[in-house]
């Protein structure tokens, strides 16, 4: 197949496929009248890079799965170095979510003092001032409500 289609099936472009050409994941063929060709190998490729990519996976990081492929395994993931790169991932996954789960619970301390604090200062404040001009109409003089003063 050449690169238009190639790039329909996998979802993808012709660019992002030239580039992957460029960084060595992909290896095209080339006609006599030198048009890339690929096959279904090639597809199955592209799916684990994208797979991964979906994942949170840097490009470079797909490459020992690529290369499994290459090498004639059924599956990306079937060859120790596919395998170091998914342990390496889940270890640098796992401090973002230790990361992730303090500064969460620091909002929440945030929040639950903010919250504290409003009620506490509802709790002091004064009722807003309303007086009467006997200069016009009850309406004539609104209240600020941040500060109770008149407008």
């Amino acid at each position: 197949m050449r690169i238009g289609e190639l790039a329909a099936r996998a979802g993808t472009t012709t660019r992002t496929l030239r580039y992957y050409e460029s960084r060595g994941l992909l290896a095209a063929r080339r006609t006599d009248n030198g048009y890339r060709t690929y096959d279904e190998d090639d597809l199955r490729m592209l799916q684990q890079i994208r797979t991964l990519q979906d994942f949170g996976f840097e490009l470079e990081e797909t490459r020992p799965f690529v290369e499994c492929l290459r090498s004639g395994h059924p599956s990306g993931d079937s060859c120790p170095a596919s395998l170091a790169v998914y342990r390496r991932k889940l270890a640098e996954l796992d401090v973002l979510i230790g990361e992730l789960g303090s500064v969460r619970d620091r909002v929440r301390d945030e929040l639950a003092r903010a919250e504290a604090l409003a009620v506490a200062q509802a709790a002091d404040a004064p009722p807003p001032r309303c007086e009467l001009s006997s200069d016009g109409p009850a309406d004539a003089h609104r209240i600020r409500p941040d500060t109770g003063d008149e407008e």
